[in-house]
């Protein structure tokens, strides 16, 4: 089963790899309560994935058995642009020319900056 909304992108032609949330938990050795509240509070998106439609997060979010520290500024600043979760996902794994990779690549080798930057553009 592909991860697409009716109006959306096809995630699984992106995202290599998914975690649902306890595998999160179990990844940055946290309890899943406090799985759910970095969903929450906007560190992670999820997304319905898979056969079973369960809350899923890129694998890529991660970094060193961390969330990539930059990436909540990052969903903030594409969320306040009008994007929906799974686009944003979907922005974040797609080549960028001005980058010269994908932006969660560009987040991982830290170059936010320049993230933000291609990401202000779209508004």
């Amino acid at each position: 089963m592909s991860t697409t909304t009716p109006d959306g992108p096809d995630l699984d032609a992106l995202v290599d790899e998914w975690l649902t949330l306890p595998d999160l938990a179990d990844a940055l050795g946290i309890d899943f309560g406090r799985a759910r509240r970095l969903v929450r509070d906007r560190h992670v998106i999820a997304v319905k994935h898979g056969d079973r439609s369960v809350w899923q997060v890129p694998a890529g979010f991660l970094q060193d058995g961390e969330v990539i520290a930059t990436l909540r500024g990052t969903i903030v600043l594409l969320t306040d642009a009008g994007f929906k979760d799974p686009e944003i996902i979907e922005w974040l794994h797609e080549h960028e020319d001005s980058l010269g990779m994908t932006p969660l690549e560009a987040l991982r080798r830290g170059q936010r900056a320049q993230v933000r930057r291609v990401a202000q553009a779209l508004y």
